[in-house]
């Protein structure tokens, strides 16, 4: 018998949001999918922690033991789509170590351990795909992997959180609140009722430490990753970056340094207008790649949501199957380049301070001078009155984060001002 008359066998860890649509479609649509895979597909199990009824899906396939799944001699992939890192990551392992591939959405498990699945699953000779961890349905971490395989990537910066984005996008449109838009966010199902995660970049985080090790070939975990979240920004801050035509966006960056290192960040970013990321709007995703070969590219769609994010798992389920049917694995990720994290310290780039001062002479001359003597180039300055003080209006030339923080620390000192505002990284058009 040759292994395309053969099965492939599938388990499933979860039936949620996204699980349960993944059951659905793959159901539905077996013969399809089993053409594309050249074998035929068979969901057989699938792990929940409380049985209850899920429409289309058969009773019978339920069951609240996920260990029984996992060390089933007859299954063949397991599909991970239950979140979290405990127990999905001892699920994962043992489902590994009984020679079992694995396809997951699951991007803490892999922003956290994700090296130790791979090391895992290439000793055993089998595959972990994981499309659906980044940006749902938009195709990116194959074209990393596989596509840019001959490239050198020198750049990603990629909007990877729905939520975040819709909040920005709403305030620079309707010039509404932050407060206010989170609220009608939660209402429309786009953040949850504990928006922590992502409305202070703990998941763009992850995402990008996923992108980033991918990118430049280095093992990144979420704990390398900067990060800062959207929480402070204001209404104030978007009118000043719409009248220097820019908007304001949560950006997950990564980048190689001049000293061949990893700067890997998220944060805040008042990005011009003619920037392709900058159109991004409402609960869309994007990644832009710059490539030394291939230059800028961008990849844009629906970042997250049940059927979105199914489509990616489903990809993956069928390049997996095919691989399972030939017995062979695909592409593996490599960690050759071995780079070191760059120090958030040493990352450059352009900044905006608003700052409140005291309307008086000599102020505008002292203020530039904490900036000379910290190294720090002034590109622009904006004055505009306020009562019995003076707002300006600071953008940089590009000059380290150390630099920066220097700085601000040295006007805080200073008597003649009142309050620092806001302190925004600016990226300028595209090159």
């Amino acid at each position: 018998m040759s292994p395309a008359d053969k099965p492939v066998r599938v388990g499933m860890l979860g039936c949620g949001v996204v699980g349960s649509q993944v059951a659905r479609l793959l159901l539905e649509d077996t013969a399809e999918l089993s053409t594309r895979a050249g074998v035929k597909i068979e969901l057989t199990r699938i792990a929940v922690r409380t049985i209850k009824d899920h429409p289309g899906l058969n009773p019978a396939l339920f069951t609240t033991d996920p260990f029984s799944i996992v060390n089933d001699p007859e299954i063949d992939l397991i599909v991970e789509v239950m979140g979290g890192i405990e127990p999905a990551r001892e699920l994962t392992l043992t489902a590994i170590n009984n020679r079992k591939s694995i396809v997951t959405a699951n991007k803490a498990l892999l922003a956290s351990h994700g090296a130790d699945l791979f090391t895992a699953a290439y000793a055993k000779g089998e595959d972990i795909y994981y499309e659906a961890s980044v940006a749902g349905a938009i195709p990116i971490i194959r074209p990393l992997r596989d596509s840019l395989a001959g490239d050198f990537v020198t750049r990603l910066m990629g909007i990877v959180n729905g939520t975040t984005n819709y909040i920005l996008t709403k305030m620079h449109e309707d010039n509404r609140e932050f407060a206010d838009v989170l609220k009608e966010a939660q209402k429309l199902g786009y953040a949850e009722a504990d928006p922590t995660a992502d409305i202070e970049g703990f998941d763009a985080a992850a995402k990008a430490a996923i992108l980033s090790g991918l990118a430049f070939h280095t093992r990144v975990t979420v704990d390398d990753v900067y990060r800062e979240g959207i929480s402070k920004i204001t209404l104030e801050d978007v009118s000043i970056a719409k009248s220097m035509d820019h908007v304001i966006k949560l950006l997950a960056i990564a980048e190689l340094t001049p000293d061949d290192e990893i700067s890997v960040r998220v944060h805040p970013v008042m990005i011009d207008k003619s920037h392709p990321l900058a159109s991004v709007r409402d609960a869309f995703n994007a990644v832009f790649i710059e490539a030394e070969s291939a230059g800028p590219l961008m990849f844009y769609g629906r970042g997250a949501g049940g059927q979105p994010t199914a489509s990616a798992v489903l990809g993956d389920i069928v390049a997996v199957s095919r691989h399972i049917a030939l017995n062979s694995i695909g592409q593996r990720e490599t960690d050759y380049a071995d780079r070191d994290i760059a120090p958030i310290e040493r990352t450059k780039t352009k900044f905006l301070i608003r700052l409140e001062v005291e309307d008086k002479s000599g102020v505008l001359a002292a203020i530039a001078k904490v900036f000379a003597d910290q190294g720090v180039s002034i590109q622009t300055v904006d004055q505009n009155g306020r009562h019995d003080d003076a707002e300006l209006i600071i953008v940089t030339h590009r000059a380290t984060e150390g630099e920066l923080k220097a700085t601000v620390d040295a006007l805080q000192k200073m008597s003649m001002v009142t309050k620092i505002s806001s302190v925004i990284r600016v990226e300028g058009a595209i090159s």
